[in-house]
């Protein structure tokens, strides 16, 4: 039995019409807020994908890379995000001018559970600037993101938190424990439940009362300004309180724009070169529960490829599958085809080539009949496809210097010049 790899699959022509008009919005939107494309390689050396400052030696991320050696015995991965090979660009490219805004769509691979939305080969949207400090960086990927929502016709919101809010806590509550780890529980607060967490952290070794501190502060009821407030009487750490303090001054930037931006502060992401701010987007009331989206700020990673040296860097990231998934459950109506107009010739192929290119010239996307399958047989492809224009090209139609158009959806027919015809498609 012939069949694909667990966990990929192959997109035909609709589902691929699909994915290539929801790039084709979000590319428009990056390009919209000046980000340039770049493209780096999908194989990458394994010690930069597990270094300890890109996955980390506890993270999911490393643990589900796919590994191979290549012919000269070097160890090689697969990348599981774009933001590491990024770091690995700009360390071998000091010279860049900052801020360095760039975008990138591609294939990453993971090999981890598999559910709806989520496969071991999935396409990234990724938009990163590099060589800012500010939170003005961090409320410019915000923005984008409620855009690219508007721009694709999703009713989505994004969660945002930062980690140093979050190590404060841990520190504060006295959790001696691996941070990463316990981070790793707690970031899968809105899958496994608050008693779920409680379960995982008291298996970890973390003590029933400190867990009961932990869970209470996570807890916490209120809009964002009382929450982060109840925060600062409680905080003891350097961290935790400037963790606060990059919220505060974030929400103070976005405060014209405060729909659908939420703080969550058990919000952590899977990977540990966050050193910030976090955020992770999700479509309201809907089966797809993966996060469409999700970034945030990584200033020590780049610095670290690149001999120390400073790089602020924060990015965004935008999951092909779970969107194109939604759409597949919510669109009305999907093109399986971006053919505009079929072209049957009779006994004409040479004469209807002609017209062929005329259309396409024009930008009208025509497809001809090369098998002669005679009238029939076309118009069942033509159905089956939902193509909707077909064009019928005989010899006492070229006489006249005309062809005759049928509209599939309503059957009506005109004898019209190719010029007219052009006017009404293009």
């Amino acid at each position: 039995m012939i069949e694909t790899a667990k966990g990929v699959r192959d997109f035909p022509a609709e589902e691929t019409i699909i994915r290539n008009e929801m790039m084709n919005k979000i590319i428009t939107v990056f390009e919209n807020y000046g980000f340039s494309p770049l493209e780096t390689p999908t194989i990458e050396r394994f010690s930069t994908l597990s270094a300890k400052f890109a996955a980390g030696d506890e993270s999911d991320a490393l643990k589900e890379t796919f590994t191979f050696t290549d012919q000269g015995e070097r160890k090689l991965g697969l990348r599981f995000d774009l933001t590491v090979p990024l770091s690995r660009f700009i360390a071998m490219n000091p010279t860049l001018k900052m801020p360095f805004k760039r975008y990138e769509i591609g294939k990453v691979f993971r090999d981890g559970p598999i559910k709806l939305g989520r496969y071991r080969e999935f396409v990234q949207c990724d938009v990163d600037i590099i060589g800012c400090k500010t939170m003005r960086a961090e409320a410019e990927l915000l923005l984008l993101a409620l855009d690219v929502f508007k721009e694709l016709d999703i009713d989505a919101y994004v969660e945002v938190n930062n980690r140093k809010l979050l190590s404060g806590i841990l520190d504060t509550v006295g959790i001696t424990q691996s941070h990463e780890s316990v981070i790793t529980i707690l970031d899968k607060m809105s899958k496994i439940g608050l008693a779920g967490v409680e379960s995982e952290l008291y298996n970890l070794g973390v003590a029933k009362e400190k867990t009961k501190q932990l869970t209470d502060i996570f807890d916490m009821r209120g809009d964002r300004h009382k929450i982060l407030d109840g925060l600062k009487k409680i905080m003891t750490t350097d961290a935790g309180k400037q963790g606060i303090a990059e919220l505060e001054e974030l929400f103070s930037i976005l405060k014209d724009f405060k729909d659908n931006i939420k703080l969550n502060i058990s919000l952590a992401r899977g990977l540990s070169y966050y050193t910030g701010t976090v955020f992770e987007g999700f479509i309201k009331n809907n089966k797809i529960k993966s996060s469409i989206c999700g970034g945030g700020r990584y200033d020590n990673m780049i610095g670290l490829f690149a001999g120390n040296k400073e790089f602020p860097a924060v990015g965004i990231s935008f999951g092909l599958e779970p969107i194109t998934e939604f759409m597949k459950l919510t669109k009305l109506k999907i093109n399986k085809t971006v053919t505009e107009i079929f072209i049957v010739p009779i006994n004409t192929f040479q004469e209807s080539l002609k017209i062929a290119q005329q259309l396409r010239k024009a930008g009208v996307n025509t497809e001809i009949d090369l098998l002669d399958k005679g009238v029939s047989k076309n118009l069942s492809y033509v159905n089956s496809l939902d193509i909707p224009h077909v064009l019928f090209i005989g010899e006492e139609e070229l006489k006249k210097e005309k062809v005759k158009l049928r509209n599939m959806k309503t059957g009506k027919e005109e004898l019209l010049t190719v010029e007219l015809v052009i006017e009404r498609l293009a």
